[in-house]
């Protein structure tokens, strides 16, 4: 996977077991970024700028990683946690680094995301989350629904977020909480809403009653762990 910039670099340099080469153009002038490629005899080759924009969708900022696959964990790794995320479905990298970072920030270690028709941790998402993702755990799975009922019967309540739901400021949320936001365009899916243990909603006074993702998922977090 090829990911770029130079804060992803400063990301993933913590683990260089995981750096197959890196990209430097020839006019990059990041010299501590140079110096530390050098003495930790990392793979590299300096090449023309022009080049590197066709390598890579987004500004590089003259410096491209090729990195080993993401490693998902096992969600059964999260069975102890206070508070876990489920995403049902999104689709937006731009959102899903946007909540990675929120994750981080609230103490929220781990998420969770489904195999089929969702976003995955990709470039984008790692260059959203500046550097977050090193502290967040993601596990991917097969059904959304199985893993639900496996955290209720460990004690865990299940919310998901959807409109028409509870005030989300009325809720008096349990000790072992998941979390669920859906999809930016159909919300959580109707499977998911029958399995949950109660519907949350953010109060909207607007004339557009709508939420970015990630938006609503930072709202609700800090709902959740400032109770």
């Amino acid at each position: 996977m090829k990911v770029y910039g130079k804060n992803v670099f400063n990301e993933v340099k913590n683990n260089l077991s995981s750096i197959r080469k890196v990209y430097i153009s020839n006019n990059f002038n990041d010299k501590d970024i140079i110096k530390f490629i050098q003495d930790n005899k990392i793979s590299y080759s300096t090449i023309d700028h022009r080049k590197m924009d066709s390598m890579v969708d987004g500004k590089h900022q003259g410096i491209i990683i090729d990195i080993n696959e993401y490693e998902y964990v096992d969600y059964h790794s999260m069975l102890e946690d206070r508070v876990v995320l489920m995403l049902d479905h999104l689709e937006d990298p731009h959102n899903f680094g946007a909540i990675i970072r929120t994750c981080e920030a609230a103490g929220i270690k781990s998420i969770i995301i489904p195999k089929d028709r969702s976003v995955t941790v990709n470039s984008t998402v790692m260059k959203t989350s500046v550097g977050a993702l090193e502290n967040v755990n993601i596990a991917m799975v097969n059904n959304l629904v199985n893993v639900i009922k496996d955290f209720q019967k460990n004690g865990y309540f299940v919310y998901s977020a959807d409109m028409g739901g509870d005030n989300y400021k009325d809720i008096d949320f349990g000790d072992k909480v998941v979390l669920v936001i859906g999809n930016e365009g159909s919300g959580i899916s109707r499977l998911v809403r029958d399995n949950s243990d109660q519907i949350v909603a953010i109060p909207q006074f607007g004339h557009v009653n709508s939420l970015n993702a990630s938006v609503a998922a930072a709202i609700l977090i800090y709902g959740i762990v400032n109770k």
